[in-house]
């Protein structure tokens, strides 16, 4: 990782790009689908077995599509599985968790302020806790809970309050609120890949081999997919926290994560209920105000107790804290840089430090070496707009200092 730091720059962003394709396709087609089915009118004159139909109107032409609640009484010839969006979501994303997080565990999984571990524990805990989660959530549904829909949803909410506190107790903010995140993506690609798309293929097989397929194996599938319905918001909001401290740099991060899962109920079921014609509940938006001010007033209160203690520098920044030019680079990241990558910034209106990362003393500034190389030395991302003034030399010698460090650790 920090022998190709642009080469490892590139990779990640080409397979977050990845990410947002794949996750665009696969929320946009789920919302589509549900948006199609809560608007289905059942008229006179439907085929045997059809449900209900829905004439509309796109790109210049009509389309009518009719829905059959178990299955047709024939298999038609082409058939369109909606399941890859899902897998190539998941796989991009569990991949960009490798490529950032474990890769990367001494800077952005583990904060030894809140557990001190070693990079292949953390990692460790990251997967069995992923893992784990679907396994919980899969005997929920499948318990005497999961025959009360509002039960199991209830409870269902409880695990996931319990998920976000015991995440922030094992990683750092950024990292706990991420992986909460990818613990609820887990749940909803395993409802597709191991719920969903199989009891489809058991009715298919049925029809194939001209049995009349039960209709249970569609009431089963429609309650999961009804659970990725109200989960998928509250995960593109997971997924973007990471680039605001607000969120999750805060002593009550697990809560506000915690708040969001019930905005994703409200906004979902305002979009339900009006895609099933059912009406227009504006109290589902006054409710998300209510809860999305809550959650600013929680960003905003202080850190109580909290004792921050001098770090050292880690053995594996030790590389670049013993180069010849770090003091230089110290001074220069001190004075241009420190500013607003503080504890307490000094930039007006500026609450936390960008990403919360600090760079006010040498373990930080080793520790951070990497980005500050490709910030503020292969590029000029930082400072924005060169507020304060970083002069090219400055900028040659971050590029200096981190390549001759990586150098002579190669040559030992």
């Amino acid at each position: 990782m920090y022998d190709y730091p642009l080469l490892w720059e590139w990779l990640s962003f080409a397979i977050r790009w990845l990410h947002v394709i794949t996750a665009i396709a696969w929320i946009g087609s789920s919302f589509y689908f549900i948006a199609l089915d809560l608007g289905l009118v059942q008229r006179p004159g439907l085929p045997e077995g059809a449900y209900g139909e829905e004439w509309q109107v796109h790109g210049g032409g009509f389309y009518h599509i009719q829905k059959y609640l178990v299955a047709p009484p024939n298999m038609p010839e082409h058939l369109t599985w909606f399941k890859w969006e899902s897998y190539a979501t998941w796989l991009s994303g569990f991949a960009l968790l490798w490529v950032v997080y474990y890769a990367g565990a001494e800077l952005y999984l583990i904060d030894v302020n809140v557990l001190d571990v070693t990079a292949p524990v953390a990692i460790g805990i990251s997967l069995a806790s992923i893992v784990a989660g679907w396994i919980i959530y899969d005997l929920l549904c499948k318990s005497p809970i999961g025959k009360s829909t509002t039960g199991l949803m209830l409870v269902l909410f409880a695990v996931l309050v319990a998920m976000a506190w015991g995440y922030t107790q094992v990683f750092s903010g950024r990292a706990a609120l991420l992986h909460l995140g990818a613990f609820t993506a887990t749940i909803m690609t395993a409802n597709v890949a191991m719920i969903i798309i199989p009891n489809q293929k058991v009715v298919v097989a049925d029809l194939k081999a001209g049995r009349k397929p039960d209709p249970k194996y569609g009431r089963i599938a429609k309650q999961r997919s009804l659970h990725n319905n109200y989960l998928t918001l509250p995960v593109i909001f997971l997924m973007l926290s990471n680039h605001y401290p607000l969120a999750f740099a805060t002593e009550w991060n697990w809560l506000i994560a915690s708040l969001v899962f019930l905005m994703g109920v409200t906004i979902r079921h305002w979009f339900n209920t009006v895609h099933a014609r059912k009406g227009k509940p504006h109290w589902t938006w006054a409710g998300t105000l209510a809860l999305f001010i809550a959650i600013i007033w929680l960003s905003s209160l202080p850190r109580s107790g909290e004792v921050m203690e001098e770090a050292s520098i880690a053995p594996v920044h030790q590389r670049f804290a013993a180069n010849v030019h770090f003091e230089a680079v110290t001074d220069t990241v001190m004075g241009r840089c420190a500013m607003c990558h503080a504890a307490e910034p000094g930039w007006p209106g500026m609450s936390h430090a960008p990403k919360n990362i600090k760079l006010e003393t040498p373990a930080e500034i080793a520790r951070y070496a990497r980005d500050i190389y490709i910030q503020a030395g292969r590029s000029h991302a930082m400072p924005p707009g060169n507020i304060t003034f970083v002069e090219p030399e400055e900028r040659a010698l971050i590029v200096a200092w981190y390549e001759s460090a990586i150098a002579g650790e190669a040559g030992q």
